[in-house]
């Protein structure tokens, strides 16, 4: 235990050319510096840069975490599709809020959102769901995310039923898939910095509009 205390505290972090990021330049909406920022990470080469942790709590306020796709991003929020028959989906069912996390580690680059979540009419939510490619529309339309898994035997058996039903009717769409957007209340930008001088702005909803500002790292 002690050798691996010595070692996590070896490990190097910040290393390489990091961007710069005035805060007194960032424009007037979240949304617009969220898209610069999602795109420098692409032209970087940042693997899965859409990749987001999104954190829910259930009624009990015991609170889940998983890594998730970001579908889309502009004034109305991020968002974010979800099986009716998954924990996220029950979480919140009873408790519509969550936060989302993205972190471009090369860039030393950290996203944090957080705000209710409204569910999309069942016309967008299927468009979402038909978007997707075969092999994830056949994973969704078997329901069982979560439950317990005997042998992998019955997944691999339940996915070709399902990839079966796809070929004779490509229009079908999970029960119960729906598409969520975050409407964020906050947005906070963190740029790190070899000498521990980060950098966080804050966005915070205010009055229909957006004030920003800065926070001690």
């Amino acid at each position: 235990m002690e050798d691996l205390r010595r070692l996590l505290r070896e490990l190097a972090v910040f290393e390489g050319e990091l961007p710069v990021f005035d805060p007194s330049k960032a424009p007037g909406s979240p949304a617009e510096l969220f898209t610069e920022w999602l795109l420098g990470a692409v032209a970087a080469g940042v693997r899965e840069p859409h990749a987001m942790t999104v954190s829910t709590a259930g009624a009990d306020g015991d609170p889940t975490a998983r890594t998730l796709i970001l579908k889309g991003v502009g004034p109305d929020g991020f968002r974010f599709a979800s099986d009716g028959g998954s924990v996220k989906a029950r979480d919140l069912a009873a408790r519509p809020f969550a936060a989302l996390t993205f972190y471009w580690a090369p860039l030393a680059r950290q996203v944090r959102v957080r705000g209710p979540v409204v569910a999309a009419t069942p016309e967008e939510s299927a468009a979402d769901f038909l978007a997707r490619g075969v092999p994830a529309r056949a994973e969704a339309l078997v329901g069982r995310q979560s439950q317990l898994l005997g042998d992998p035997a019955e997944r691999d058996a339940a996915v070709k039923e399902s990839l079966d039903r796809l070929a004779a009717d490509p229009g079908l769409v999970a029960p119960g898939w729906t598409l969520h957007t975050v409407r964020p209340e906050s947005v906070e930008f963190w740029q790190g910095d070899a000498r521990r001088r980060h950098t966080r702005l804050r966005y915070l909803a205010v009055d229909g509009g957006w004030r920003r500002e800065l926070l001690w790292p």
